[in-house]
C-alpha cells in the first residue's frame, strides 16, 4: 500500500516536471526580468533617474539574447554600474543560462543531477547528456580563453595606439571582447565602432571573436580536438565550416562592391580600408551587430543582401542567432536532391535523417512567419518604409543588432514586438514551440498516404 502511494507520487511529480526546453525558456525569461529590474534602478543610469521600464526591458532582452539593438545610447545613458550589468547579462546570455547554472553546480557540489544534465544538454544541443560535465567545462574554457585573447589584443591597442590610461584600456578591452565573442554588438561608443573603421588592430580581433562565437560550441570543441583531421569531422561541423566560409566571402564581395563608391559609407576610405570595412560588416551579419560605417546610409540593395545573411545567421548551439547555417544548408541539399530526382538526401558521404527535413522546414516557416508578422505590425504602428522595418525585424530575430537608425525612434509597442522577436530568435522557434506545448503526442497509428499537386 505504501509502495503504491510512493509510486503514484513519483508519477505525479514526473507529470508536472518541466520539460528541458521549458526550463531553458524560463531561465532566460527569469534573467531578463531580473536584468530589467536592475537596469530600471537610478544607480544604473548616468542621470540618476529611474529608467523607463520598456527601455530597460528592451536593453535587458537585447543583452541576454546577445542582440545589440539599443533604444538608448549605451555609452551615455547607462552609468558604469549599468554598463557592468549589461556586460554580465551578455556573458550569461552567451554562455547560456542552463550552462551557467550547471557551472555553479559543478563548483559548489562538484556534481550535476540528472535534471540539470538534461537541461544543460538541451540548451547546448547535445546529442546525449552522459558527459555534460565535460561539455560545460569545455564551453566555459573556450569562452573565457577566446575572450581573454581578444582582451589582450584590444588592451594593447587602446593603451599604445590611442593613449588610453590603464583603467580605461582595460575596461574598453574587456567590454568589447566579451561583447564580440558573444555576438552581442554592444559598444561603449556613441557611434559604435565607426571611429575604428580603418583600424585592423581593432576590427580584426573583434571580427575573429565574432566568427569563432558564431561557429557554435560543438564545432569549436571538435576543431580543438581534430582540426588537422577534417575527414573525422561530423556533418554538423562540415556544414558550419563550409557555410561560414561561403557566406563570409559572398557577404564581403556583395557589400564591398555595392558600397564601393558610396561617399557616406566606404567611398571615403582607401581601397584597403574599403575591403576591411566590407569584410567587417559581412562578419557582423553573422549576428554580431557592431558597425564601423553608418548602416543607415547604405544602399537599399545592400540592406536586402544583409537581410538574407542576418536571417541565415551562424552555427547552432553557440552565440549566434538566425535560422542557422546548418538549417540553410540542409534546405539547399534537399532542393538539390529534388532537382536531381534522387531519393535520399546525401551530404558529405552520409544520408541525412528524414526527421531533419521536417525540423529544417519547420524552423524556416516559423521564422519567416514571425518576421513577416512583426514587419507588418511595425509598419502599421510606425508608418515607416518596408526596407527599414524589414531590416529591423530581421536584425532582431537574427539577434544581430544592426540597425538603419530607427530603433531609438520606435514607440513602446514597437519596442515590445522587437523584444519578443529577440527572445524568439535567441531560443529558436523549435525550442520555444516545444516549451509552450504542454505535452508531446504519441500517435499509435498511421493514416493512408496521398499526394497533393505541388508547384
Amino acid at each position: 500500500m505504501q509502495q503504491g502511494t510512493v509510486r503514484r507520487r513519483r508519477l505525479r511529480r514526473l507529470r508536472f516536471a518541466l520539460h528541458p526546453a521549458q526550463v531553458v525558456v524560463l531561465g532566460f525569461a527569469t534573467v531578463i526580468v531580473i536584468g530589467t529590474l536592475v537596469l530600471m534602478l537610478p544607480v544604473s543610469t548616468s542621470s540618476g533617474a529611474w529608467a523607463d521600464p520598456v527601455d530597460a526591458l528592451f536593453t535587458a532582452t537585447s543583452a541576454v539574447c546577445v542582440t545589440g539593438l539599443t533604444v538608448v545610447d549605451t555609452a551615455t545613458f547607462w552609468s558604469p554600474f549599468g554598463q557592468v550589468m549589461i556586460l554580465v547579462l551578455i556573458q550569461l546570455g552567451g554562455l547560456g543560462i542552463m550552462i551557467f547554472a550547471s557551472l555553479i553546480g559543478l563548483v559548489l557540489a562538484r556534481r550535476l543531477s540528472v535534471r540539470s544534465r538534461m537541461n544543460a544538454a538541451a540548451e547546448a544541443k547535445a546529442v546525449g547528456f552522459d558527459d555534460v560535465r565535460g561539455l560545460v567545462r569545455g564551453i566555459v574554457l573556450i569562452s573565457f580563453s577566446i575572450e581573454a585573447a581578444v582582451f589582450v589584443l584590444l588592451f594593447l591597442r587602446f593603451l599604445v595606439g590611442y593613449g588610453y590610461d590603464l583603467g580605461s584600456a582595460s575596461w574598453h578591452a574587456l567590454f568589447h571582447a566579451v561583447s564580440s565573442f558573444n555576438n552581442a554588438g554592444f559598444a561603449l561608443y556613441t557611434d559604435n565602432l565607426m571611429g575604428f573603421v580603418d583600424d585592423p588592430f581593432i576590427c580584426l580581433p573583434i571580427a575573429a571573436a565574432i566568427i569563432l562565437g558564431g561557429l557554435g560550441f560543438p564545432v569549436i570543441m571538435q576543431l580543438r580536438k581534430e582540426f588537422t583531421r577534417p575527414l573525422h569531422w561530423s556533418m554538423n561541423t562540415k556544414l558550419v565550416m563550409w557555410g561560414t566560409v561561403v557566406l563570409l566571402v559572398a557577404g564581403t564581395v556583395y557589400i564591398t562592391l555595392i558600397e564601393w563608391d558610396n561617399p557616406d559609407t566606404l567611398g571615403g576610405l582607401d581601397p584597403a580600408g574599403r575591403i576591411l570595412a566590407g569584410f567587417f560588416h559581412s562578419v557582423q551579419t553573422r549576428t554580431a551587430g557592431f558597425n564601423s560605417v553608418d548602416v543607415g546610409a547604405m544602399h537599399e540593395e545592400t540592406w536586402i543582401g544583409m537581410d538574407v545573411l542576418m536571417f541565415i545567421g551562424g552555427g547552432p548551439a553557440g552565440t549566434a542567432g538566425g535560422i542557422k547555417v546548418t538549417t540553410f544548408a540542409v534546405l539547399f541539399f534537399i532542393m538539390l536532391t529534388e532537382l536531381r530526382g534522387e531519393g535520399a538526401v546525401n551530404i558529405f558521404g552520409k544520408r541525412l535523417s528524414r526527421a531533419v527535413h521536417r525540423q529544417a522546414i519547420t524552423v524556416v516557416l516559423l521564422a519567416g512567419g514571425a518576421v513577416f508578422t512583426a514587419t507588418i505590425a511595425l509598419m502599421l504602428i510606425t508608418g515607416m518604409s518596408l526596407d527599414r522595418v524589414l531590416f529591423e525585424t530581421v536584425s532582431a530575430f537574427g539577434t544581430v543588432g544592426l540597425s538603419t537608425g530607427i530603433t531609438g525612434t520606435l514607440p513602446p509597442a514597437a519596442e515590445l514586438i522587437l523584444t519578443a522577436l529577440m527572445f524568439l530568435g535567441r531560443l529558436g522557434p523549435l525550442t520555444l514551440g516545444s516549451a509552450i506545448a504542454l505535452r508531446q503526442r504519441h500517435i499509435l497509428y498511421e493514416l493512408p498516404k496521398e499526394r497533393p499537386a505541388i508547384g
